[in-house]
């Protein structure tokens, strides 16, 4: 992995809905520090799978994002998205990780670890 790509765990709110309510990206405190800033109201991922790409703008203005309470990107979009590939559900314990690159303006590409 190089130094600007990180590393983020799927997310789930415990509710296991067709709809992907209630599932995110769970991003480190540091990653966060280091490739998100203070004043974005949201994000935009480029969700990949193989030919696939599905957008996604996800709110980051949360104080819950930045107080640590709370540091997940979290979208219906991110969890069809992980339903729609065999992601989601995952066995207790075990959420998938993904590889996010920042690819501009407020955009990152984010890939299952395993693709």
């Amino acid at each position: 992995m190089s130094g600007h790509e990180f590393l983020a765990k799927a997310w789930s709110n415990g509710q296991r809905s067709s709809s992907g309510a209630g599932y995110g990206l769970r991003i480190s405190a540091a990653d966060r520090d280091r490739f998100f800033e203070r004043v974005w109201r949201s994000v935009t991922l480029r969700l990949e799978a193989g030919e696939a790409t599905v957008i996604a703008e996800v709110n980051c203005a949360k104080a819950s994002f930045w107080d640590g309470t709370c540091r997940e990107l979290i979208c219906k979009e991110i969890g069809r998205w992980f339903i729609d590939n065999g992601l989601a559900p995952w066995p207790p314990g075990e959420p998938p990780g993904f590889r996010m690159r920042p690819i501009g303006n407020r955009t990152f590409e984010v890939r299952h670890v395993n693709d």
